[in-house]
């Protein structure tokens, strides 16, 4: 065999073989970060990681002060438990506080591995004391609630709908409701206003939400775990649809509030390395109902509230005063702008 022919191979072996290397690698990482995102069960390795795939200094510090507020939250007296079976016979499991004299109803969805207690402990006293009556839910494929996956808003977009009327045959009330969510959980209730939801939904409150599964899955991926995405990417889309028959870019919050016609009031912290605040930008303007914007300077993800109690509970009480009866879009909401 000539000389050059025998390198050839030799070199077209070696290329075959780094493909092939390249390939493996791809996919493991597809299918560790598939897990990580949409199975209930963690893998063991994945503890060690929370700090880069949020991209959080603080999350030490944070952490415990959510656990206080949790714990101190779940021993309060007049929460019941309550549960629904959704369309495809999922059990979900929520924490119903219902308030004397109410003024409103929320429905509050917590965020990706989080729970109702974390996410909420720490406003949940604000909410009541203002005359909030909240069905606070338990998202499918975490915690109590039935589900072997998560959906990353795209499935609980349509929990929030049956959580809804639930709690309107509960209270048998023309209440307005608003609805409610942190980081996921505010994807959720941003791609439910793409549903047609019922009249008494006044608003929604949405709390470091992303664009779509696509765009936080590959964000993290080469921001905070600096993996390249392509590969790894169709991979993930690949498998995210095996587990829960949807697409990482089939449904995304800035679709539905394209079609929606619900205030939002939109929230993000602006050192968010988790949930990138240009995320928020993105759904702002993709939204076509009345919306207002609060910037929590210095605030990291879900943070927000933590940081600035002050502006967050004066920006949630001015949206209550605008909506809580249907009134038209006022100066403010029709003017406002997310910086660019």
């Amino acid at each position: 065999m000539k000389r050059s022919t025998k390198s050839i191979l030799i070199s077209s072996g070696v290329a075959a073989t780094t493909m092939a290397t390249i390939a493996g690698a791809a996919f493991t990482a597809g299918k560790y970060l598939m897990k990580v995102a949409l199975d209930r069960e963690l893998p063991k390795s994945s503890d060690k990681n929370k700090a880069r795939l949020t991209g959080s200094k603080k999350l030490i510090e944070f952490s415990k002060t959510i656990e206080e507020s949790a714990e101190k939250f779940e021993s309060t007296e007049g929460i019941e438990q309550v549960e629904i079976t959704t369309q495809d016979e999922v059990v979900l499991v929520g924490h119903w506080y219902e308030c004397p004299n109410a003024k409103r109803i929320i429905v509050a969805m917590h965020g990706w591995r989080s729970s109702w207690s974390k996410d909420f402990g720490m406003i949940a006293d604000f909410w009541h004391s203002n005359g909030c009556s909240v069905l606070y839910a338990e998202q499918r494929g975490q915690n109590n609630s039935g589900g072997e996956y998560m959906g990353f808003g795209m499935l609980e977009r349509h929990d929030c709908l049956e959580w809804v009327k639930w709690v309107n045959e509960r209270t048998e009330s023309s209440l307005p409701v608003y609805l409610a969510g942190v980081s996921m959980g505010a994807s959720t209730v941003l791609m439910a206003s793409g549903l047609e939801m019922p009249e008494n939904v006044h608003g929604i409150m949405a709390d470091c939400g992303f664009t779509s599964p696509h765009a936080i899955w590959k964000h993290v991926a080469e921001k905070n775990l600096h993996l390249s995405y392509g590969i790894i990417g169709k991979i993930a889309n690949d498998m995210c649809r095996k587990k829960i028959n949807m697409g990482a870019k089939d449904y995304s919050a800035t679709y539905a509030l394209s079609n929606s016609n619900i205030p939002v009031i939109f929230v993000h912290g602006s050192d968010d390395k988790f949930v990138p605040i240009e995320m928020t930008y993105e759904n702002y303007k993709a939204c076509a109902a009345p919306k207002r914007l609060l910037v929590v300077p210095g605030a990291e993800h879900g943070m927000s509230y933590y940081t600035d109690k002050e502006s967050y509970e004066k920006a949630l009480l001015e949206f209550w005063q605008d909506y809580d009866e249907k009134k038209p879009i006022s100066e403010k909401d029709q003017t406002e702008d997310a910086p660019e």
